[in-house]
């Protein structure tokens, strides 16, 4: 039984006042250390990363970075390092988010190897794959997600696809207030597995978290995690209001009790 995984990506948004704010309400809703097949994870800027690890110390959710480096330390101005990122107590990071390969021209094989990097670290990457609207509208959308599945996966043995997470994020349902159907999310989410399936085993694929990136919001959350392989979700907009990314937690943690 895979787990149910929702991440609150807060992008370029909050001061160090309203991260920690916000981190307190949703840590001192889940304050148990841990709910077997569920879990959270908050993904503040860097500045707020200490705050809002001190902000939810001792309750469910843990803590990502939404980018990193893929060396260990360098004349690299302005970046952050896997072992920064270990040392602060950061569990997650998530990496190739489609605003990354959009503006900082992030490829499939600079994900790659920052992947490889997380795992070096003890870090759980968040590898994030989609399509844009005139791949969609061209019928690409399998042949990009093959292309980038198969460029970020690159060299990473079986166990540690079991470990990662994958977030498919259709480019097209991201701030344009599209939202994919909870079928049509499935369809890729299928294909995604499919894909594994083939390049490592079933028992791989069967394993791996899956979550869905594409405009969740508190009154679809329940229908696309409903869908038998949509593992939660990476949540942008809707994570930065506590009591909408506490409805969206509720549902999934509701469908992993299920």
């Amino acid at each position: 039984m895979r787990p149910y995984v929702v991440a609150g990506n807060w992008k370029m948004n909050t001061t160090p006042g309203q991260a920690k704010a916000l981190a307190e309400a949703i840590g001192k809703e889940y304050p148990a250390p841990e709910i077997e097949g569920f879990g959270v994870i908050l993904c503040p800027p860097f500045p707020m990363l200490a705050e809002v690890l001190e902000a939810v110390a001792g309750s469910l959710v843990t803590v990502g970075a939404q980018n990193m480096h893929e060396q260990d330390f360098g004349a690299f101005t302005g970046e952050v390092s896997a072992p920064m990122l270990n040392s602060l107590g950061c569990s997650h990071v998530i990496l190739g988010h489609s605003e990354r390969r959009q503006y900082f021209a992030e490829s499939d094989e600079l994900i790659n190897a920052k992947a490889k990097q997380a795992f070096a670290h003890l870090i759980t990457p968040i590898v994030c794959v989609g399509e844009t609207l005139a791949h969609r509208e061209t019928g690409a959308t399998n042949d990009v997600i093959e292309k980038q599945v198969r460029g970020v996966l690159e060299g990473l043995d079986a166990l540690q696809i079991r470990d990662m997470i994958l977030a498919y994020e259709p480019v097209w349902a991201i701030g344009t207030g599209k939202t994919a159907t909870p079928e049509q999310a499935e369809e890729v989410h299928v294909y995604i597995r499919k894909l594994v399936a083939e390049l490592y085993d079933e028992e791989t694929a069967d394993a791996l978290v899956i979550q869905y990136g594409g405009s969740v919001k508190a009154d679809n959350a329940a229908e696309l995690f409903a869908q038998p392989n949509v593992d939660g979700g990476l949540i942008g907009g809707a994570s930065l209001k506590a009591e909408d990314f506490l409805a969206i937690i509720a549902a999934a943690k509701s469908r992993a009790s299920a």
